[in-house]
C-alpha cells in the first residue's frame, strides 16, 4: 500500500496532476483557451467602450463634432437647392450663375482640390471595389460562354441535334426508326376517318 501511495502522490501530489500537465503539452487545455479568449474579447469591449463613454469637454470639440458633419449633407442639399431654384425663379438663378462665372480659375482649381481631398478616398476605395467585382466577372465569361453553347446545343430545334456523325450502328437504327410506320398514330388515324 506504501508504494502505490508514493506512486499516485507523486503523479497527483501537491496540487498537481501531472497527467493533465503532460496532456497539455501535446494538446491544448479547452478550458484555458476559451477562458483567454473571453478575456481577450472583455478587454476588446472595455476599450471600445471606453472610446465611446469618453465625452467631449468643452463646447470646442462638440463644435467641431457638428461642423465634421455638415459639409456632405450640405452639399447635396445646396445642389438640390440650386435645380429646384432654376426651376422657380430663373432670372434670380441666372444672376446667380453670371457670378460664379466671374469666380477665378485659380480658385475653381482649389475648390476642386478641396472637395476631392474630402471624397477622394471614398470615391478609390468605392472604384477600386467595382474593378474588383468588374474582373471577377469577366474571370466568370468563358464559363458563362460554355455553359450558353452547352444549353444551345440541347435544344431540339438547332442544327446536327440528331446527327450520328461516324456512328454507322446508330445511323441504321435511325433508318429503321423512320421507315417503320407508327403504329399507334396509325390507329388514331383510321379511328378518326372512320367516324
Amino acid at each position: 500500500m506504501g508504494l502505490i501511495e508514493t506512486v499516485l502522490s507523486l503523479v497527483f501530489g501537491g496540487g498537481r496532476n501531472a497527467v493533465a500537465e503532460t496532456a497539455q503539452v501535446f494538446r491544448v487545455n479547452a478550458e484555458k483557451s476559451d477562458e483567454r479568449a473571453a478575456e481577450l474579447q472583455g478587454a476588446a469591449l472595455a476599450q471600445l467602450a471606453a472610446e465611446f463613454r469618453a465625452e467631449r469637454k468643452g463646447w470646442y470639440d462638440r463644435l467641431i463634432d457638428g461642423l465634421n458633419r455638415v459639409p456632405r449633407p450640405a452639399m447635396a442639399l445646396g445642389t438640390l437647392g440650386l435645380f429646384v431654384a432654376a426651376m422657380v425663379d430663373p432670372i434670380w438663378f441666372s444672376e446667380r450663375m453670371q457670378g460664379i462665372a466671374l469666380v477665378p480659375e485659380p480658385l475653381w482649381w482649389l475648390l476642386g482640390a478641396i472637395v476631392s481631398f474630402y471624397f477622394g478616398a471614398r470615391h478609390q476605395a468605392k472604384g477600386q471595389e467595382f474593378q474588383r467585382s468588374i474582373a471577377a466577372t469577366m474571370a466568370r465569361t468563358p464559363q458563362v460562354v460554355g455553359n450558353l453553347r452547352s444549353l444551345r446545343a440541347l435544344d431540339a430545334g438547332s442544327a446536327g441535334v440528331a446527327d450520328t456523325g461516324h456512328d454507322a450502328g446508330l445511323a441504321l437504327q435511325v433508318q429503321e426508326v423512320e421507315s417503320e410506320p407508327n403504329a399507334a398514330l396509325r390507329e388514331w388515324q383510321e379511328a378518326s376517318h372512320g367516324r
